[in-house]
């Protein structure tokens, strides 16, 4: 579905994303980890729209989508979510869900006046959708808080909502897991999963969290200094020596893997 090809960002003399070239497949959970620094979350930025992108191209479904802004992107079906979530937090939970949809009547004021039977129409078939995702992320609880009041991983769970509300193709998920209980985190993983087997949602997520990812992802893409170092299953990544040697250091290279694990819990 998505296809990189010798991707440059360059900010200044800072070479944060410095020749990648990757796919995404369809149907697919693809996990993308990396040291800090490895240029990740400016990775999802070019290809979000959020930055343009020094030289390189990024394709759609084959369509150069190189430099298109967010709100082009999102026309397409491609959305991202936030390691800081980005809510609406004076507004309910509901009503967060319900700002997603575009083009919606009652965004026209002349819509609103002469034809406020249509706009009430269309708001309850988006109520009616705000309520189903919220039935199916587990959420009814907090369907009539603030967003601002939620807890840190209720608002990813949020964000994840407001992808729903459209006809997303493929979400980037950008640490959905930073500061997130384990079972709320667990709640997390699984709503992602069935997202991509019944709803056929394809992902792709930065995250830390080698667990989550061994739980979600195949495959894995492992980025350093920019460049796409190794991909595999979680099980090929955690055993690859350059991966260790990424993450770690290359003090490790000669230990046994029993100490290797022992040095990364640490």
């Amino acid at each position: 579905m998505i296809r990189v090809e010798n991707l440059h960002k360059h900010f200044g003399g800072v070479h944060a994303v410095d020749g990648a070239t990757l796919e995404i497949k369809t149907g697919t959970i693809t996990g993308l980890i990396g040291p800090n620094g490895a240029g990740k979350t400016t990775l999802f930025n070019v290809i979000a729209g959020a930055f343009p992108p020094t030289s390189g191209k990024v394709y759609l479904d084959g369509e150069d989508i190189t430099g298109l802004k967010p709100h082009q992107l999102f026309a397409k079906g491609l959305l991202r979510t936030f390691q800081i979530a980005h809510e609406f937090s004076t507004l309910t939970v509901r009503e967060n869900l319900m700002m997603v949809p575009p083009n919606q009547p009652g965004e026209r004021l002349w819509q609103a006046w002469f034809h406020g039977g249509a706009v009430r129409e269309e708001e309850e078939r988006i109520r009616a959708r705000a309520d189903e995702v919220i039935e199916f992320l587990e959420i009814g609880h907090v369907a009539d808080e603030l967003a601002g009041n939620l807890s840190g991983g209720q608002k990813k769970l949020l964000e994840l909502g407001r992808t729903m509300m459209t006809d997303a193709r493929i979400v980037f998920l950008d640490e959905v897991g930073a500061g997130v209980n384990r079972t709320l985190l667990n709640t997390i993983g699984d709503a992602i999963l069935r997202l991509n087997r019944e709803r056929g949602y394809t992902f792709c997520m930065i995250e830390h969290d080698m667990d989550f990812i061994s739980r979600l992802c195949d495959p894995v893409i492992c980025m350093a200094e920019g460049k796409v170092l190794a991909q595999g299953t979680a099980e090929e990544i955690k055993n690859d020596e350059r991966v260790i040697e990424a993450y770690l250091g290359t003090g490790l290279k000669n230990k046994t893997p029993a100490q290797r694990a022992a040095e990364a819990r640490a």
